[in-house]
């Protein structure tokens, strides 16, 4: 139950609940808050457990530097670490950072794995027969393993023929792809999740959890086969808030493992993940010339940069270059 918020005292007391709960009063997604929070609790061991009203922006420059030169991190990793320690000293402490001067990681950005289009078919006909329709969603609609395992039926709209993402990165909604080819596979999962909630309605298990205290406004739709998880657990659970026996989505880590499984039946021989199947959504709508503005919404990119790392990929994959020997 990775993406249920953990409880917080009414009246925190601890310097990192009350942080928590300035995160959540300001209405940040709760990965940003678990991401804050760890980078957070880092810099105050770092300083060996100094209060950081204690510290000042010398020692958020001292941390971030000890990132990028002792600790070896991406540019990308120091960024997420600063961004923490803004909110921290600019939001929450109410203490301004000073114009911040430190030694920047030099680490190139990556470019993505991708699959060919017969490498990610065929990891996914190696997958087991429960995850192959979760393998042909993150190929087939661009899905982060995060947004396809939160899916809730009523997110998939048959007749408009599209998948609403909610809350995906940066707390946003998004439209993507409903793929014909897997229409029939999501009404049969449909149909084992209306029996599934049947059976869990007879042993009197709980209500499926709802975000944002809506089951409170809406005291029977967790019951309702709508906001019933589309991949849910294959066991019940006890919900830590509330103490609730509820069945959950399916664990993401559940699929990487599965993921990881068929990659080496597959022998591919790639660094690969379940991201991968996202990197080789992306890659091929540009390979098929859709354009970059088109693949940025469907992806959910809030910065077209970073939807242009698939133009990279394209020139990786030889796509405007002919080797003389072919």
């Amino acid at each position: 139950m990775d993406d249920i918020k953990i409880p917080i005292p009414h009246k925190p007391t601890r310097f990192l609940d009350q942080l928590r709960e300035h995160i959540r009063a300001d209405g940040k997604a709760y990965a940003t808050e678990i991401t804050y929070i760890s980078w957070v609790k880092q810099y105050i061991i770092y300083h060996k457990k100094k209060h950081p009203k204690e510290l000042e922006s010398k020692h958020v420059e001292e941390y971030l530097t000890y990132l990028s030169v002792q600790g070896g991190a991406s540019s990308n990793t120091q960024k997420t670490a600063l961004n923490a320690l803004v909110y921290l000293y600019n939001h929450f402490l109410k203490q301004p950072l000073q114009e911040l001067n430190f030694r920047y990681s030099k680490k190139p950005t990556r470019i993505p794995t991708v699959f060919t289009h017969d490498e990610a078919t065929d990891v996914i006909n190696h997958l087991n027969a429960n995850f192959q329709l979760m393998g042909k969603m993150m190929y087939g609609c661009g899905l982060r393993i995060s947004e396809l395992v939160r899916l809730r039926i009523k997110d998939i709209d048959f007749n408009m023929r599209y998948i609403i993402v909610r809350d995906g990165k940066g707390s946003k909604d998004r439209t993507t792809l409903l793929p014909k080819s897997i229409i029939q596979n999501l009404k049969q999962q449909i149909i084992v999740v209306e029996k599934l909630l049947e059976l869990d309605t007879a042993k009197g298990v709980g209500p499926v959890y709802l975000p944002n205290m809506l089951d409170k406004k809406y005291p029977r739709a967790g019951l309702s086969i709508d906001w019933q998880y589309l991949f849910p657990s294959h066991n019940t659970s006890v919900d830590p808030r509330s103490n609730i026996i509820r069945r959950h989505h399916i664990y993401k880590g559940t699929v990487q493992r599965q993921v990881k499984i068929a990659l080496n039946a597959a022998k591919i021989r790639k660094h690969a993940s379940c991201h991968t199947f996202r990197h080789s959504f992306a890659t091929r709508l540009l390979q098929n010339k859709y354009d970059l503005r088109q693949i940025q919404t469907l992806m959910g990119h809030s910065d077209i940069r970073t939807t242009e790392i698939y133009l990279h990929v394209i020139e990786e994959l030889g796509d405007h270059v002919v080797s003389p020997i072919d």
